[in-house]
């Protein structure tokens, strides 16, 4: 017995997006377009249709969208996706006959051709289509096609958009062909495509003469960052910091009794991953707190980092949850020659990996009760990627609106797996991209491939941890010129705030790293200074709030430039028109200038010849004409144009 259907005549394949195989669901924020498509395509020479099916996992009832034919087999849909949720979605294609029979009628009566048999045949699939569907319509419009007194009204009937819609529902089972995998799309909250992140350490906000700042220390600096136009506000973790092996300044093995530790070293007498550090304040503080920083429009994220000190109490209640060595001490974290002390990674091959699984979840149950729904997750690369995958899942099937970030610097299939695993933005390697071809590589492949629908990117110019060449040893210039890259590149992107507004870049010696590590030591900043860095950066995040075409990574598209040192690129809403133009001087000592070709092709303005184009930086305006215009830019004045393109 022959197993295949026969009366399938329709191919589908490579259906876009389908990550690894559909074993992992795309991503898509709330009013994100994305775009699904496939290769369709059928023997011969009839019409064919195809439709996407759409509906929330573990509801009954799909909704139904035709697709597009685009060009050469392939086609497209365009959703738009309005509420946030896990979504799955399925792909069919058929012959359409009564397409194709339309097709013809419209041919053979241009030709002059007699048609009466052709709308005999057209009357015929109307019945047809009667018994399957059951339409109201169906019935007259037979008898109309039927009707050889009726031809010129029979016609106009056969050609009519009203006929053709009622007539797509028209389609025989065994001669529907369903691509055999159902797909995922996980709609994400708006912040999860578009946020603006501010980290600093609250033990470092208290006024000088103070020794440790306090979570009501943060509370009058929230205004301030408000203005600035961060809406996510990130603490390193707000934890007991361990007391055995603590870090001393600048990392030193040895700590003196003043010296606060580290705070990823967590846990001590006092408590652990579910303990408030003493010193900040109490659960009501935070509570006060989280209020407060959601009248200024600020989200506050909460770094979760799955390690312990020696003297955190999991240690001592579950050791088998730890590596233990022949000669009864327990395993550092170590990454040689790098040894951390005051470290414990866990175990995850341990025996009881279930009850440890579990216990890590309770710990982001427990701050999601308390009112937080962001979280920066400290090296996830070095857990389990299975335990993340079954942690975000259990997470945000009970509360979708929970975001995680996942800040792993490693290698890119592993940081890859991780945004597969559930990652709603991840940190990127924007740090060490430099040139003009650097960058353009690498936001290319962040964009224009599979990665786009998986992977999103939160650009940082830098972190506590790393202190990048190009900001110590270019100074006011390169650290305005990195800001400016990141927020208009990507649409999420953060500053460990202080040091990079105040533009402190002393390394630490040979390393990437700052000198007098806030990691290791309380800082007092004054916060009242204004420095320009920190007024660019305000104007900045202005920009990016009162311009959609900033509020998306997916649209950015490269400009030629005549100059390797001047990277240009363009970006455009496609909902309300909003289009920028951005170029860059990434040479932060000289003046650079050239000609840079904007890429109307690709963001379909071919027509665009003459047109106005406004500084949003500088409130300056040009005359523009045509693909190719001449930039200039000053370091020293300002090493960027936002364009905003005004048409004439």
């Amino acid at each position: 017995m022959i197993k295949f259907k026969g009366k399938q005549r329709v191919i589908i394949s490579n259906v876009s997006p389908e990550i690894d195989k559909g074993q992992f669901p795309a991503k898509a924020a709330v009013n994100e377009p994305i775009t699904v498509t496939a290769d369709i395509f059928s023997d011969g020479h009839d019409e064919i249709s195809a439709s996407l099916y759409i509906r929330r996992v573990n509801q009954r009832r799909w909704t139904e969208f035709p697709m597009h034919f685009v060009s050469n087999d392939h086609w497209n849909i365009r959703l738009v996706p309005d509420e946030i949720g896990l979504y799955e979605f399925r792909i069919e294609g058929w012959v359409d006959h009564y397409r194709t029979w339309k097709n013809g009628l419209i041919k053979k009566k241009g030709a002059g051709q007699d048609i009466a048999i052709e709308l005999q045949i057209g009357a015929q699939l109307m019945l047809d289509a009667q018994r399957a569907i059951k339409h109201p319509d169906l019935p007259g419009w037979y008898a109309r096609l039927a009707d050889p007194d009726q031809q010129d009204a029979a016609y106009e009937l056969a050609i009519s958009e009203e006929a053709a819609a009622v007539m797509y529902t028209y389609r025989l089972s065994d001669e529907i062909t369903a691509y055999p995998k159902t797909l995922r799309i996980e709609v994400e909250r708006k912040k999860a495509a578009f946020s603006t992140w501010y980290e600093l350490f609250p033990r470092s906000t208290a006024a000088e003469g103070v020794e440790h700042g306090t979570f009501n220390d943060v509370i009058p600096l929230l205004p301030r960052i408000a203005k600035m136009g961060f809406d996510v506000l990130y603490f390193p973790p707000i934890h007991p910091i361990g007391e055995k092996n603590r870090k001393g300044k600048n990392n030193s093995l040895t700590a003196t009794e003043s010296d606060p530790g580290s705070p990823w070293a967590i846990g001590n007498r006092l408590g652990g991953h579910k303990a408030i550090h003493s010193q900040l304040g109490n659960l009501r503080d935070f509570k006060k707190l989280l209020k407060a920083a959601n009248k200024q429009g600020i989200e506050i994220a909460m770094d979760i980092a799955y390690q312990c000190a020696p003297d955190h109490p999991y240690v001592k209640e579950h050791p088998q949850w730890f590596k233990w060595r022949p000669d009864g001490t327990v395993q550092y974290a170590e990454n040689p020659p790098k040894r951390y002390e005051d470290i414990l990674p866990f175990n995850f091959e341990t025996d009881d990996w279930e009850n440890l699984w579990v216990e890590l979840k309770s710990v982001i149950d427990y701050w999601i009760d308390a009112g937080v729904s962001i979280f920066r997750i400290d090296n996830p690369h070095t857990k389990a990627f299975r335990f993340w995958e079954w942690m975000i899942a259990e997470v945000r099937r009970e509360h979708p609106e929970v975001l995680f970030l996942a800040e792993a610097f490693t290698r890119p299939r592993v940081m890859e797996r991780l945004a597969k695993a559930g990652f709603n933005q991840s940190y990127t390697y924007f740090t060490w991209r430099n040139t003009r071809k650097e960058l353009e590589e690498y936001i290319t492949e962040l964009t224009k491939t599979e990665m786009r629908y998986y992977f999103r990117p939160n650009f940082w110019p830098n972190t506590p941890d790393i202190l990048p060449p190009h900001l110590t040893q270019s100074g006011e210039n390169a650290h305005i010129m990195r800001l400016i890259l990141a927020a208009t590149m990507s649409s999420n992107y953060g500053i460990y705030g202080p040091v990079f507004e105040f533009g402190i870049n002393q390394p630490h010696g040979a390393k990437e790293e700052y000198i007098d590590n806030e990691k290791y030591e309380i800082k007092h900043w004054d916060w009242r200074v204004t420095t320009r860095i920190g007024e660019i950066i305000r104007r900045v995040n202005h920009i990016r709030r009162e311009n959609p075409a900033l509020q998306s990574t997916w649209n950015i598209e490269l400009a030629e430039s005549s100059n390797d040192q001047i990277i240009c690129y363009a970006k455009k809403d496609k909902e309300s028109g909003n289009l920028l133009i951005i170029a860059v001087n990434l040479d932060v000592f000289n003046v650079q200038g050239g000609h840079v070709r904007i890429p109307f092709e690709r963001m379909k303005l071919s027509s665009l010849r003459q047109f106005r184009v406004r500084d949003l930086l500088s409130g300056e305006s040009y005359q523009w004409h045509n693909e190719w215009n001449y930039v200039e830019l000053n370091p020293y004045r300002m090493p960027a144009h936002i364009f905003k393109v005004e048409l004439l």
